[in-house]
């Protein structure tokens, strides 16, 4: 059995731009009149570099299903920018997806753990739990570029038994990637160009996507991502790509198709060791004495 290594690198996934390579880029040329074109620059124009943030307040603190024309100017300006960030994901494209957990096999006089079977491994279509691109009870295909990745994601603790399978991309699919400009961080004490603005929210969105998430979280912070994915999906793709939380070269893959990719192999690995890498973020606070 082996441990956990998220510095790992598939062989066949690189970034490229600070984005994933997985294929040929599509390039998104329209025939327009002067009149239409003006209309998508200017929807293509976020009205702030904060764009993002505040958006997320909106449907995270304020109200949801009937958003504000500013939110909806948002979205509309998501839907005119993320031509440039479309990849194609080639069929027969291998990813990994993991799972806590193990079966266990019949050896004579006692019982050894073995990898889940395939069902376990594929995504519950008739009780999907909430994710950041799905919200409860709509399933959605979540893969990883790489097998430790993939085991990351999951969360396992030392001594955990997680079963990694690897799955075969079985058509060609059309996904946004959401991870170039990953590892810049934009701040602006004003206002920056249109495409400043562009480059600083979709860094925020990229990041919104791949904030660690477990179990306990209020599921609220995850509307943001969603009402995302949504459009991307009234648009026509077939998933979105983000950079995960683990390791230098992993990358998150969400499908929402459940069948456009099949289950090829199954392993069971045990963790056996986990590094956590604190950030002093606050503090300390001083408490009064009441004597």
């Amino acid at each position: 059995m082996s441990g956990i290594c998220v510095t790992t690198v598939c062989a066949g996934v690189k970034a490229v731009n600070g984005g994933i390579f997985l294929g040929t880029a599509i390039g998104v040329h329209w025939a327009v009149s002067k009149d239409e074109s003006d209309r998508r620059r200017r929807m293509a124009e976020f009205e702030s570099w904060r764009s993002f943030q505040k958006f997320r307040r909106e449907v995270v603190r304020e109200r949801r299903y009937i958003r504000t024309r500013e939110a909806d100017s948002f979205l509309d300006a998501v839907a005119a920018t993320c031509g440039q960030r479309v990849k194609t994901v080639p069929t027969g494209w291998i990813a990994w997806r993991a799972q806590i957990g193990c079966d266990w096999r019949q050896e004579e006089d006692y019982e050894m753990p073995c990898p889940l079977p395939v069902e376990r491994m594929e995504p519950l279509t008739d009780r999907a739990s909430e994710g950041r691109v799905n919200p409860k009870g709509i399933p959605c295909l979540y893969l990883a570029t790489t097998r430790e990745t993939a085991m990351s994601e999951v969360r396992p603790w030392v001594g955990s038994l997680v079963s990694v399978a690897q799955f075969r991309i079985v058509r060609e699919l059309r996904v946004v990637d959401c991870s170039v400009n990953h590892s810049e961080f934009a701040f602006y004490f004003a206002e920056g160009s249109p495409e400043e603005r562009v480059k600083a929210v979709w860094t925020d969105i990229d990041r919104a996507y791949a904030q660690p998430t477990t179990r306990t979280d209020d599921t609220a912070d995850y509307t943001p991502t969603q009402v995302l994915a949504e459009l991307f999906r009234d648009r026509g793709f077939d998933g979105l790509v983000y950079k995960s939380a683990f390791g230098e070269n992993g990358y998150n893959v969400a499908l929402f198709d459940v069948e456009a990719a099949v289950p090829l192999n199954c392993e069971l690995f045990e963790t056996k060791g986990i590094e956590c890498v604190f950030d002093h973020m606050d503090g300390p606070y001083f408490v009064r004495s009441q004597e």
